[in-house]
């Protein structure tokens, strides 16, 4: 523990120091610059160049800087070089005072953007203790007047975060996780994490008990890949909320201490001699209460155990770490992770003690150092794949942190219009410096508008003659135009194959509001299809779990030979009430494929209302349920919305901008021998050119939603 105090301390100092440096004096005014435009084909990139020590270069002209984009020069049109304002007094700080006027302030090209990511389960309780008062002072100092910052764990949703500019928000949202770190903690606190050491608590190998032996170490492993997991998922969900935010540079600063990217272990899901569950009644700490009881404590049925030790044995989160770091570059985000450790020594605890039974052997020496390698290694990767900088294995964090501040602090904006195609893909830049013995980093992307995303910009932009000129849009009509945006944004993520999509709908059926009932649809991609793995059928398992991961329900599903799709109604096995769900689902092909698997966050809204929407294509006499959202011209759409009450629906087809078409849509109520009662809207996309377009079904006074694109 002493050494642990020694670190934080250096920590904090570090902190403070960089807080210090932040109050240098500001740079000499500059000349107002022009405004950057938002034509479809124009592109901002913010640079950042440096020497080869890491100093940011101040002096560089527009003539200094080339830009490609997939190899192609690009003539910058516009440059302005950004020195962020030092901080100043709190009271002086405009503060977000809705969501709406939150994100226009995040989309400002001058502001810079902070996520401070907390990972609880990966940060041991004494540094996350030690490091919050100096982190709070230091981003007192450190956040410019124009800054926004926000903060996250892994316990949250991206969409739940709120940016703020006054520190003393920040240190609000901060007094909630006053002892935030999980890592190592001696009795478990979450839930999941104490059913799976009731489940199978360590045990003695001789005497009675030896013949359950075999378990010991199984609940340390699923509850330390189910953290990671929970950790890795919370990243992706954020990388992708902040790519709907600005195109400009996004900071990440995650606090963590690395993960070890667990691969599929077959071995974890090896069957055990015993169930693993004990005989006695378990002693433990009430999470509702905090206090120590020997009952009424959540405890998953050894069926649910085994449910999760081989799903959680299949987890491929090296795989999810790279598909992070690719949707970080193409969001413009950079990550900055910093290892409270310091310079650590050892990776595990000496002795570990937060399963129930005698502790497990040491972890020898040369493994704890693999260990300690592959998390620092992980944060390496981490920020050099996105042009972040790492402060890890270092007492000196200092110098790095300064270094963090300094690049953040000073940066370049270009602008050009691009020569690319508006094809709704992933264009690559490249950003040069002509003076010998400067480096740069540089966004090294962005996603294109589509053909007819730029005309309604183009229609936008002439129709009011500016701002200033816009007339005055109605609450109603602000609501609705950022629900149909809402709806539209995912349309951009078909522009990449995936081996499988998933779609699923939730909702009440007549009759029944004591559990809701949840519908998935499920679609093989191109890539998957393209051997026989799959080509003879496939089985479909899927797995429901809430929020804290408590397995609540599951399925399976059989396609056969020829098919590609599947659809199927979850089996909850306790009643499904409102909340936040999570869907795993996974298709096997024949002896020898790669198991497909795809995971979904959803939403049960209270009854009777219900959420998500689905598919249905139509092609020639052909009909199937498809999860991939694009659809040709020779095709039909019927699009399904279950739901609990019995008015009759209209509908009618919206562009992107949600303006009615002259498209007929034909609607419709129908009962399913199920229960299940649905509203469905048809319609023939023969009329309709290339772009996003939604479907809006009305009953009484509900209004549902489900958009689409139609693709060459």
């Amino acid at each position: 523990m002493e050494g642990l105090r020694l670190e934080s301390s250096a920590l904090a100092a570090v902190l403070v120091a960089a807080a210090a440096l932040a109050q240098a004096p500001a740079s000499p005014p500059q000349p107002p610059q022009p405004t950057f435009r938002t034509e479809a084909n124009y592109v901002r990139v913010d640079a950042y160049p440096t020497t080869g020590d890491g100093a940011p270069v101040t002096d560089l002209t527009q003539a200094d800087f080339e830009v490609l984009e997939g190899g192609a020069p690009q003539t910058i049109e516009q440059f302005e070089r950004v020195v962020v304002r030092t901080a100043g007094p709190q009271d002086t700080r405009v503060e977000p005072n809705t969501v709406r006027e939150s994100r226009a302030m995040a989309e400002q090209s001058k502001a810079r953007l902070f996520v401070l990511f907390l990972d609880t389960y990966h940060v041991d309780i004494g540094a996350s203790h030690a490091i919050r008062k100096p982190l709070i002072e230091a981003l007192d100092r450190v956040i410019g007047q124009d800054d926004l910052v926000a903060v996250m764990t892994p316990e949250m949703s991206a969409a739940d975060i709120a940016f703020a500019r006054r520190t003393t928000t920040i240190e609000g949202i901060l007094a909630r996780y006053w002892h935030w770190g999980e890592r190592d903690r001696m009795q478990l606190r979450d839930p999941q994490d104490q059913a799976y050491a009731d489940c199978y608590p360590n045990v003695n190998d001789s005497g009675a008990s030896a013949r359950c032996a075999d378990q010991n170490g199984v609940a340390a492993q699923l509850i330390d890949r189910r953290h990671e997991k929970l950790a890795l998922d919370a990243l992706q969900d954020l990388v992708r909320y902040l790519r709907t935010v600005r195109e400009e540079r996004k900071a990440i600063l995650a606090i963590t201490n690395g993960w070890l990217l667990y691969r599929p272990d077959e071995r974890l899901a090896r069957p055990l001699n015993c169930h693993g569950v004990p005989t006695g009644p378990p002693v433990g700490i009430d999470p509702r209460t905090g206090r120590l009881t020997t009952g009424n404590l959540p405890m998953a049925p050894p069926a649910t155990c085994d449910a999760d030790r081989v799903r959680l044995a299949q987890i491929d989160n090296d795989q999810q770490f790279r598909d992070i770091l690719d949707e970080a570059n193409r969001a413009n985000a950079s990550f900055y992770p910093i290892d409270p450790r310091g310079l650590a020594v050892f990776d595990t605890p000496i002795v570990r003690q937060d399963v129930p039974g005698p502790p497990p052997p040491m972890v020898p020496p040369t493994v704890d150092a693999a260990m300690l390698r592959g998390r620092i290694n992980s944060l390496r990767t981490l920020a050099e794949a996105t042009d972040g900088m790492a402060i890890v294995n270092s007492n000196d964090l200092a110098g790095g942190l300064r270094r963090v501040v300094d690049d953040l602090s000073s940066y370049y904006l270009l602008g050009y219009y691009s020569t690319g195609r508006l094809d709704g893909r992933f264009h690559p830049i490249t950003v040069r410096i002509k003076r010998p013995g400067v480096r740069v980093r540089a966004r090294r992307g962005y996603l294109a508008a589509t053909p007819a995303a730029a005309t309604a910009s183009a229609r936008a932009g002439s129709a009011g003659g500016g701002a200033a000129a816009k007339p005055a849009v109605s609450a109603e009509a602000e609501a609705s135009a950022r629900v149909i945006s809402a709806a539209i944004g995912p349309l951009a993520g078909y522009a990449r194959e995936l081996p499988l999509r998933v779609q699923s709908a939730s909702g009440w059926k007549p009759g029944d509001a004591a559990s809701a009932a949840i519908w998935v649809v499920g679609e093989l991609g191109s890539a998957a299809t393209t051997g026989d793995a799959f080509n003879e059928g496939f089985a479909v398992t899927l797995t429901l779990s809430t929020a804290t991961d408590q397995t609540v329900g599951g399925g399976t599903a059989t396609v056969v030979r020829g098919a590609r799709t599947f659809r199927a109604l979850v089996t909850a096995t306790q009643p499904l009430t409102a909340g936040d769900y999570v869907l795993r689902v996974g298709a096997r092909g024949g002896a020898g494929s790669i198991p497909l698997r795809e995971t979904v966050r959803l939403a049960v809204t209270a009854a009777p209302e219900s959420s998500g929407a689905i598919f249905v294509r139509r092609t020639g006499s052909r009909e199937a349920p498809t999860a991939d959202l694009r659809f040709r011209r020779n095709e039909q759409l019927r699009v399904e919305i279950p739901t609990a009450v019995s008015d009759a629906p209209t509908a009618r087809l919206l562009d992107r901008n949600g303006q009615a078409l002259s498209v007929p849509v034909t609607a419709a109520v129908r009962d399913d021998a199920d229960g299940s009662r649905w509203h469905t809207a048809q319609l023939a996309l023969a009329p309709l050119a290339p772009a996003d377009y939604v479907i809006e079904l009305t009953a009484g006074s509900r209004k549902s939603i489900a958009a689409f694109r139609v693709v060459p």
